[in-house]
């Protein structure tokens, strides 16, 4: 036939909507995958390959009593018997029963190397290591051979598999369990066995437990890996509704080592993860500068125990390398709890008053079961017992009757005739029975095992008849688990200091922060200056631009809370380490990067402050002379982006912001030199947007300059801009009422102005800052003690067109820094007498000059 004559006959075939088949044949799978493979059954807390492997190696005889096996050999059976899946899945699920930092008791025991914690060390092939059950696993399997669960075929039809083991403790709670599975996944932790034990028998007595109740037995995870568990929070929304997440951190301690360094050593970590990764991890930080100060990272991990040791420099700080640690690295990490398993088949999320019911429910059937299938089998024996007892009664009538029989078939038929009336299985069993048992002795054996079994089986119709009994039963079993395989607790649980801010992994370090006039700010570590004798000349501090200088100085520390007060009368506040520390020349950032400042807004005053105490206040003294209190709390806000602080008059702005008590002392001083003292009391607190009250009545072109509050002791020190100095007692300064004119403070040049006034006492230090930008610091116990009308004595030596412009006290912590050699480039100089109009010398008696850099 010609080729184009052949005829194509139609194939009735139904047509399928190729979406609804992949919709159902996707489903399919998904069910599958979640009933098959990915969960686990809430009863024994096994997947399928689990329970596969260990029924698998049950069969096999490969017991705790027996020698270990191939894995290779158990592998292949499962494959060809039960799982019809790949070796390489099988047996990975093999070696996770196998190791210690998996599971929190292994169910399998392997010999040979099974892996370690460090991902990239894998166990060895299938056909190197070997395994058997390990004996707790045998708790899991026992009386399987009694009918307390139900077999179902495999995967082939030539066999059987349990469909749950009997699992004679709470296995998927004491171990845990991780798997992904179509559309949701599962992640329980492991617990301690006793915990858990303790709150299943709680829950046998009291069915309707609460999360809440059943917590008091079980105290939150216990990862096999110990480390700490931090807080309570999420264990609690764990157990209350199945989901929450476990905050886990390495336990390290800061120790000093043999060499003299301060070293964090290691020692435990969380679960599912290990020193390698984490030493990996810091090593990278550390090669790309994000954590500075460590110096070495060594893994000291052998024979089970993992440490690894962290080698610090000597000016690190520990505690902030061991913050920075646990923000970076695995060293604090969470465990996403999501308690997702079968309940016959059917996923269900639970809490743990849940689990714990559903495996107390199986247990129920397990023991009935099993209690049912004891009893029939004692009934059967009792049965067959009491005819051997009756045909022994009888011996010559049956041996009589046996001696005439053709056959079996009629010696059996016989047995159960009259007047016999034996049953066919006593029959049986008497025709079987040997001459032995005729003896006297024989006999007495068969009467004892009789009365057993009666006993026995009292027993047990007691134990079904009574719920409680039944339950005392399981009891019994869990508390004998619970005694022979229950340990310590390995994760303590721990107080949460709360989630690592920025401040955890910064060092508390004290800082010299400078603003310049021009706007420009930075911070400085104290140790960039050294002591200088009083009349110095300094060495360059920051390179401004033409016109710029320092127009503000003051010593914090990298917490510290900073509130910069502008010249339009706002705030704003930041933290010391957010100003980015520079070199002592270099000129800074401009401000405006870090403040949200206004066209033409300048910052006018600068305070520090860590807390924001309910009984502290802010003093604000204005230049025009206005004073206002106010609350320090009113100022406790995010501040970023401004806030008003004081209301001002046109004009005027801000020359000082103190921290008071209330009560304190204020002095007030004038760039002509005057000052007023008077009680901190005649000023009463007003609100952030009030604009004060007078606090010193000016003259002519007189403005406030500086205002501090006097303390028991302490002397008055003055600067100008000329760079004379000294210190008046206090007690030279009357108390006056507010508002006045005062009282001269200092006599001045007339090219003079006072620029700083500061309560001090000799141990104090001062650091001035020149027009052009230079840094003198002096202790104050160099300038000369002198009374008000006195002009001072040099304490800073200033070129031409160059003055003083600005003063801070240095925090009494910073300590003197340096040597005693004198830089090439810093001048000095003698004392320098002024004229004293009350004849107060000016020259400090006994005062041998000396500097140093700074």
């Amino acid at each position: 036939m010609a080729p184009d004559d052949v005829t194509v006959e139609p194939v009735d075939n139904p047509q399928i909507e190729i979406q609804e088949e992949m919709e159902r044949s996707f489903l399919d799978y998904a069910m599958s995958v979640i009933v098959s493979r990915a969960l686990p059954d809430v009863r024994d807390g096994l997947k399928p390959v689990h329970r596969r492997i260990l029924y698998g190696m049950y069969a096999q005889g490969i017991r705790p009593d027996r020698p270990h096996r191939k894995c290779a050999r158990v592998v292949g059976d499962v494959m060809g018997r039960y799982h019809p899946h790949g070796d390489s899945a099988i047996y990975d699920a093999l070696a996770r029963m196998a190791q210690d930092f998996s599971l929190r008791h292994i169910l399998v025991d392997g010999h040979g190397n099974f892996g370690s914690p460090d991902p990239n060390d894998r166990p060895a092939a299938m056909r190197y290591t070997e395994c058997r059950l390990a004996p707790l696993a045998m708790q899991m399997l026992t009386g399987i051979d009694e009918d307390t669960i139900d077999f179902v075929d495999t995967y082939d039809g030539e066999d059987t598999e349990p469909e749950v083991l009997p699992a004679r403790f709470p296995n998927l709670l004491v171990n845990g369990s991780t798997g992904i599975a179509v559309g949701m996944a599962t992640n329980i932790p492991p617990h301690n066995m006793g915990e858990v034990i303790d709150a299943a028998i709680h829950v046998l007595d009291n069915p309707t437990a609460d999360a809440d109740t059943l917590m008091e037995f079980v105290k939150g995870p216990d990862f096999p890996t110990g480390a700490f568990i931090l807080g309570r929070r999420g264990i609690q929304d764990a157990y209350r509704t199945g989901r929450g997440s476990v905050k886990m951190r390495a336990k390290a301690e800061i120790q000093e080592g043999k060499s003299g360094r301060t070293e964090i050593v290691i020692t435990e970590v969380p679960f599912q993860t290990s020193v390698e990764v984490i030493g990996t991890k810091i090593e990278e930080l550390t090669k790309e500068r994000r954590i500075e100060g460590i110096s070495d990272v060594t893994n000291s991990s052998a024979r089970g125990v993992q440490r690894l040791v962290v080698t610090l420099r000597r000016d690190a700080n520990a505690q902030v390398i061991l913050n920075q640690l646990y923000k970076m690295t695995p060293m604090q990490t969470s465990f996403g709890v999501n308690m997702l398993a079968l309940d016959h088949g059917v996923p269900k999320l639970m809490n743990l008053p849940q689990v714990l019911r559903l495996y107390c429910d199986h247990q129920i059937d397990v023991v009935t079961r099993r209690t049912e299938f004891r009893l029939r089998k004692a009934r059967d024996r009792a049965h067959i017992v009491e005819g051997l007892l009756r045909a022994i009664d009888m011996l010559d009538e049956v041996i009589s009757l046996i001696r005439g029989s053709v056959d079996v078939e009629t010696a059996r038929f016989g047995l159960m005739a009259e007047p016999f009336s034996f049953s066919e299985i006593q029959a049986n069993h008497i025709l079987d029975m040997p001459l032995r048992r005729l003896t006297g002795l024989e006999r007495q054996k068969l009467q004892d095992e009789y009365r057993d079994l009666l006993a026995l089986i009292t027993e047990l119709e007691s134990i079904l008849a009574d719920d409680a009994k039944l339950k005392m039963v399981i009891k019994a079993e869990l508390t004998e688990i619970r005694e022979k395989f229950a340990d310590e607790r390995r994760s303590i649980i721990t107080h949460d200091p709360g989630e690592l801010d920025d401040l955890d992994l910064i060092d508390d370090e004290e800082l010299v922060v400078t603003v310049s006039h021009d706007g420009y700010v930075k911070a400085m570590s104290p140790g960039v200056f050294r002591e200088q004798g009083r009349g110095g000349k300094g060495i360059a501090g920051a390179r401004l631009k033409d016109g710029d200088y320092v127009a503000h100085l003051l010593t914090t520390t990298a917490h510290a809370y900073l509130l910069f007060f502008s010249n339009q009368g706002r705030v704003y506040r930041i933290r010391g380490h957010e100003i980015p520390v520079m070199d002592r020349t270099a000129r800074g950032l401009a401000l405006v990067n870090l403040l949200a400042l206004d066209q033409g807004e300048k910052v006018q005053a600068i305070i520090d402050t860590r807390t924001y105490e309910e009984g502290a206040y802010l003093l604000f003294a204005t230049r025009q002379g206005l004073i206002k209190k106010t609350r320090m709390s009113a100022y406790d806000s995010s501040l970023r982006a401004g806030l008003i602080a004081i209301n001002l008059k046109d004009g005027d702005e801000l020359v000082r912001v103190l921290q008071t008590t209330g009560e304190n002392e204020v002095l007030i001083v004038s760039a002509n030199g005057k000052g007023i003292r008077f009680d901190e009391s005649d000023v009463r607190p007003m609100g952030r947007a009030a604009a004060g009250v007078r606090g010193m009545k000016l003259s002519g072109d007189d403005e406030v300059v500086d205002c501090d509050a006097l303390r028991p002791g302490t002397e008055v020190l003055t600067v100008t801009s000329g760079g004379l100095g000294k210190r008046t007692p206090i007690d030279q300064f009357r108390i006056q009422g507010r508002g006045g004119q005062g009282i001269r403070a200092m006599s001045l040049r007339p090219d003079d102005r006072v620029v700083a006034s500061f309560v001090v006492d000799e141990t104090d230090q001062m650091m001035l800052v020149s027009s052009s930008g230079n840094l003198i610091r002096f202790p104050v116990a160099d300038v000369s003690v002198q009374g008000r009308s006195a002009r001072g004595v040099m304490v800073a030596r200033v070129k031409e067109h160059e003055s003083i412009v600005a003063a801070a006290r240095v925090l009494d912590t910073i300590d003197n820094l340096g040597d005693d050699e004198a830089s090439d480039d810093v001048e000095t100089l003698e004392a320098t007498e002024t004229s004293s109009p009350d004849g107060v010398d000016t020259t400090k008696p006994g005062h041998e000059e000396h500097q140093r850099d700074i």
